[in-house]
């Protein structure tokens, strides 16, 4: 997208970007050494991103808070963008889900034990 595009549709400044999405501006800038993201420049030189960039940082956060590196989120960016997938993406796909529903089994399992200690704490002064 060229900055004449841009006028068409409203780039925002990577400040923008980090404040909607709740993250660093540091963060940004690490998408984008990682590929995650793209950035189009003014002519000055300022760091300027789509408008659907706020939701791709929240992804990416999710992605990293669930345990997924950069590269398999990279590997993700393409079921993002289009919606279809191949095969192996899809067993990908899958995997990441598995693993992330044992993780969310195992924090069930840990909420529910410090549910216990707190009962037990509460009937004592």
């Amino acid at each position: 997208m060229t900055v004449k595009e841009a006028a068409a549709e409203r780039l925002i400044r990577i400040g923008e970007v980090a404040r909607g999405a709740g993250v660093s501006v540091r963060a940004v800038r690490y998408y984008e050494q990682q590929g995650l993201l793209i950035a189009e420049r003014s002519p000055s030189g300022q760091r300027l991103y789509r408008q659907d960039a706020v939701p791709l940082v929240r992804f990416f956060q999710q992605m990293f808070a669930a345990g997924l590196t950069s590269r398999r989120i990279a590997e993700l960016l393409p079921c993002w963008d289009s919606g279809h997938t191949d095969a192996e993406q899809r067993a990908m796909l899958r995997a990441e889900r598995d693993r992330i529903q044992a993780r969310v089994d195992d924090l069930q399992v840990a909420l529910g034990r410090l549910d216990e200690v707190i009962a037990i704490t509460d009937t004592h002064p």
